[in-house]
């Protein structure tokens, strides 16, 4: 866990002063992971390795602002490998995907890169390790996370059908019947909220005391420190904005922990231009953080326009520095 106490930096009120005065608090980590990186750079470097188009299955982070940026480079993004041309490249999503995926690949002799996130092939991997080939020492697998999620639906599709049971939330923890109690074992998707997923851990090994776990915690770093600074400012806050996109699960997690540690209100806002200026109204002080999957130049984008509405004190919050780097995948390293 990081360091509970948060660095302060304060900062003059910014340079436009207009309006009323507003305190501003910025959650620091926030913005880009190290997945979210890598699997960008995997894209751009595949369009500047092998020239435009290079094509994309689904979206490779779950940001808007990023996938136009991405689209003006030469990306074009499928939902399957059917939209992809026979002499096409395609790059796979930093979320992951089923093993079914790479093998249409190869059976069409398609040049494909994997830009799924480390973190989420390290779940691959322990769910492999739980499955042992469905062998006398294999154990049925509980995997925490969200229906239909793209990082859900790429680790379930690392085994054949029937060895990972989904668990949603609490309540299904408490119900799910597995065949064989005594050979268990659980994962986690990347991105959940922290809070949720110890509730759900501690409802199945109460049920399942022969439960196994991973070695060290599915929900990344990133996802972590993301959490912890949002819960370091929430209290202070009459509005938390968190900047994401609404399919992003890290982005969702972020609004619904500030809220429940102390914000009186948290809005998840794509950028800049969605944005209802009357959400601050009777605003004094303002939390902003982003998802892992959001640049940080939508932040100060909203910041400036902020400036040229209100006075401006800001205080950025940091909890945890990181230093993380994921390397290319070997084709491009």
């Amino acid at each position: 866990m990081p360091d509970q106490t948060p660095s302060v930096a304060t900062q003059e009120p910014a340079q436009a002063s207009h309006g009323r005065s507003l305190k501003v608090l910025l959650a620091g980590p926030r913005g880009f992971c190290a997945g979210v990186d890598r699997a960008i750079r995997v894209v751009e470097e595949a369009i500047r390795r092998y020239g435009a188009p290079v094509y994309v299955r689904h979206e490779i982070v779950h940001n808007r602002t990023v996938v136009e940026a991405l689209e003006a480079q030469g990306a074009i993004f499928v939902e399957e490998l059917d939209e992809v041309p026979a002499d096409g490249h395609v790059v796979f999503s930093a979320h992951g995907v089923p093993k079914t995926v790479p093998a249409e690949a190869e059976r069409r002799n398609l040049l494909y890169l994997d830009a799924t996130c480390p973190l989420v092939s390290k779940v691959h991997r322990e769910a492999e390790r739980h499955f042992a080939g469905g062998g006398p020492e294999s154990r049925h697998i509980l995997m925490i996370g969200h229906a239909g999620h793209p990082e859900v639906v790429g680790t379930m599709g690392q085994l054949p059908p029937g060895a990972v049971t989904l668990i949603n939330d609490a309540e299904e923890a408490r119900t799910v019947q597995p065949a064989d109690p005594a050979r268990l074992a659980f994962i986690t998707q990347t991105t959940l909220s922290v809070d949720d997923t110890a509730e759900i851990v501690d409802i199945l090994r109460e049920r399942f005391p022969l439960i196994e776990g991973p070695k060290r915690e599915d929900i990344c770093y990133a996802t972590t420190n993301r959490q912890e600074a949002v819960k370091a400012i929430a209290p202070e806050c009459d509005l938390v904005i968190v900047i994401g996109s609404p399919n992003s699960s890290n982005s969702q997690r972020l609004r619904e922990v500030a809220e429940r540690s102390g914000a009186a209100r948290a809005l998840l806002v794509q950028r800049l231009d969605a944005l209802d200026w009357s959400v601050l109204d009777g605003v004094n002080t303002l939390g902003i953080t982003a998802g892992a999957s959001a640049p940080e130049a939508l932040v100060q984008e909203m910041v400036a326009e902020m400036a040229k509405r209100y006075t401006l004190c800001i205080d950025e919050r940091t909890v945890k520095e990181e230093n993380v780097i994921f390397r290319l995948p070997a084709p491009l390293g």
